[in-house]
């Protein structure tokens, strides 16, 4: 992977194809490889005529470790993805991202449309502006001593999650806690860019998509059959309704 430096802080990045860029931005406790590679994502995109750039949030995989709540504000971690294109000279450039990562793809969408073509906003629906989807009681099974020592059954699935994934769990707790923003509803109601949310049938997370989707200018839900929050990232209709809404005239 590839780094570069913003806002003192390491970002890593891969950078796989050609075309229109698309860039990726990962969930909490994932990472780009596996929230994106390992899903067939970037091969996807990539045999689709795409560029695909995907970056390690601050606070994950190979990016800089930080310890402050506050360091990931929604609103900061957008601004590593706007410094990314400024880094690699894009001028716009599509943007999807996926439960958290769709949080910070709705905060770069609201603060820097100029930069925006199409959003993807996968694992992330109403409760992107009435609350947010995961509990911060996650921030304290991260802490706990060991994973036997959690109670609570979501933040079993992310001790485990974090630990499969090798992540700072230090780093984790601090992120939950500071990225819990969300954007009011005449807030959404300015971004201008065609948006795609696409949400689990069974996900318990995210929030309704139909609801979001019908508070954007330019918003469209998919639901994406029979997947919770954590088997809709690599789904089959999630991927071919990425694709066509992609390759629509802006």
């Amino acid at each position: 992977m590839q780094r570069f430096r913003h806002d003192g802080v390491d970002i890593a990045f891969l950078d796989e194809g050609q075309g229109e860029p698309i860039v990726l931005v990962h969930g909490f406790a994932s990472t780009a490889q596996v929230n994106w590679v390992y899903p067939g994502w970037v091969a996807t995109l990539t045999k689709s005529g795409r560029r695909v750039v995907a970056l390690d949030n601050r606070g994950h995989g190979a990016s800089s470790k930080l310890y402050d709540p506050a360091a990931y504000h929604s609103a900061r971690m957008a601004e590593d993805v706007r410094a990314l294109l400024d880094h690699l000279d894009l001028a716009r450039a599509d943007v999807m991202g996926y439960s958290m990562g769709a949080r910070i793809t709705a905060f770069f969408a609201h603060a820097h449309s100029a930069r925006l073509r199409r959003a993807v906003l996968g694992g992330l629906g109403i409760r992107l502006v009435d609350g947010v989807g995961l509990p911060e009681s996650i921030a304290e099974a991260l802490e706990a001593p060991s994973l036997a020592d959690v109670r609570d059954p979501m933040g079993r699935t992310f001790r485990a999650f974090a630990e499969q994934t090798k992540s700072d769990l230090k780093a984790l707790a601090a992120c939950i806690r500071g990225s819990r923003q969300t954007l009011s509803r005449d807030q959404v109601a300015v971004i201008r860019a065609p948006v795609l949310v696409a949400v689990g049938s069974k996900d318990e997370v995210a929030g309704s998509a139909s609801a979001l989707a019908a508070l954007l200018l330019a918003g469209r839900a998919l639901d994406i059959p029979g997947r919770d929050h954590m088997l809709a990232v690599g789904d089959r209709v999630f991927k071919e309704g990425v694709l066509g809404f992609l390759a629509e005239n802006s």
